[in-house]
């Protein structure tokens, strides 16, 4: 182990976040597939599987500025404990409804609670991000992004297959691990230090507010990064579609749903680990572009599988291409902002990061509904090696990256 990892074993508010990141991750993950699988034996339809999604971007869209804003003028443990609490409640009405307990799991029960979990993330998922800028020095921040990553698909391997698992047994054990996730994340977030950057009393103004989508404008660099992940995720994503992969094209059932869940984040564990011991040091731009392509092909051949094995390693391989692009972004993102402005950057990333899954999933719902689930797939695969290609004549600074140290 080098001495980045020495470091970090050794700083007890980096493993209080680390520990909190994966039980939220695993909160909202059993939730996730819960959600999924009982909206499409409620309805059938691989629509409303995308509409679910969409109903959880549209709040990151409405809220983006405030939410920055938010993050950057409170401290920012207190946001996320907030969101994290309203998220179990959300839970625990879907567990208390399956249970009988006076009302019934509706459709449209669930596509309104998508929206309370959709608010509530636009809110922690910001603030979330700039605490660890605060926990750790800058020459650890990219392993610390490596190792917080690796927490986040640890939390995707395990929660989704367990989850799929316990909905097999009954849909309110799965609702009700997710609410006791989110409790137990918000008293480890309850411990972190506190963080809080701009002065109480300074007045938000419309100018604070778009602050942030000044500064990603003004660098070219985090601009390309972050568009590049909102296009390729969004055309090549296909998690929406999973469900109907496992009920109707692999033919298995929640417990195969869980596991295609779990699987892209079981390469991408095994990739977070390799970049925690192996960190990216030098050409930081091909490699990103080159892993957004392996993203893509993959894809394809998930699209095209009629084998489970398959399916789950080509699963496997888009999780871990993803990864590298993940830590890439979010060191550069996090190296060259500003503290003070941490929050409503991160707030812009978090809306094309949602804007790349949820929305995504949305545009997979409804290309699925247009033209099969399998052309769907594909056409995405495709799709998101289409953006590669154009994002490297576009952004050719960024392709050409070397180091990702800042370059201010």
């Amino acid at each position: 182990m080098n001495d980045a990892s020495a470091s970090l074993r050794h700083c007890r508010p980096f493993w209080q976040f680390w520990s909190a990141r994966v039980l939220l991750t695993a909160g909202f993950q059993i939730l996730t597939v819960a959600i999924g699988w009982q909206v499409y034996a409620l309805t059938g339809s691989a629509f409303d599987l995308g509409l679910v999604g969409l109903l959880q971007f549209l709040p990151r869209v409405l809220l983006v500025l405030v939410t920055g804003v938010v993050s950057d003028r409170f401290d920012r443990r207190r946001v996320v404990a907030i969101s994290l609490f309203i998220q179990s409640l959300a839970a625990l009405t879907l567990l208390l409804g399956n249970l009988g307990a006076g009302w019934q799991v509706s459709r449209e029960l669930i596509f309104a609670l998508s929206v309370v979990v959709g608010c509530c993330r636009a809110f922690d998922m910001p603030a979330m991000q700039s605490l660890l800028p605060n926990i750790v020095p800058a020459s650890l921040l990219g392993q610390a992004i490596a190792m917080a990553a690796s927490a986040n698909e640890a939390a995707t391997i395990i929660a989704p297959a367990l989850g799929g698992f316990l909905y097999a047994v009954g849909a309110e054990l799965t609702y009700g691990l997710s609410a006791a996730c989110f409790l137990a994340c918000l008293v480890l977030v309850s411990l972190l230090p506190s963080s809080r950057v701009l002065p109480t009393g300074q007045r938000v103004s419309l100018d604070s507010l778009l602050m942030g989508v000044r500064f990603i404008r003004s660098r070219p660099d985090i601009l390309g990064a972050i568009s590049l992940d909102l296009f390729a995720v969004l055309l090549g994503g296909a998690t929406a579609l999973l469900p109907v992969f496992a009920r109707d094209i692999l033919l298995t059932g929640p417990w195969g749903l869980g596991l295609l869940r779990s699987a892209p984040a079981a390469g991408a564990l095994l990739m977070s680990v390799w970049l925690m011991r192996h960190p990216i040091r030098r050409r930081s731009g091909h490699i990103m572009f080159a892993a957004v392509a392996v993203f893509g092909l993959a894809t394809i051949l998930f699209g095209l599988s009629r084998s489970f094995p398959l399916s789950l390693l080509a699963l496997m391989l888009l999780g871990s291409a993803d990864v590298i692009s993940v830590v890439i972004r979010g060191t550069l993102v996090q190296l060259e902002t500003p503290d003070d402005m941490r929050g409503r950057v991160n707030s812009v990333n978090s809306l094309f990061i949602g804007a790349s899954n949820q929305l995504g999933e949305f545009e997979s719902g409804v290309t699925a509904a247009w033209l099969g689930t399998v052309p769907a797939v594909v056409l995405g695969g495709a799709g998101t090696l289409l953006v590669v290609v154009l994002w490297m004549r576009w952004f050719p600074q960024l392709a050409g990256r070397d180091q990702l140290v800042s370059s201010s």
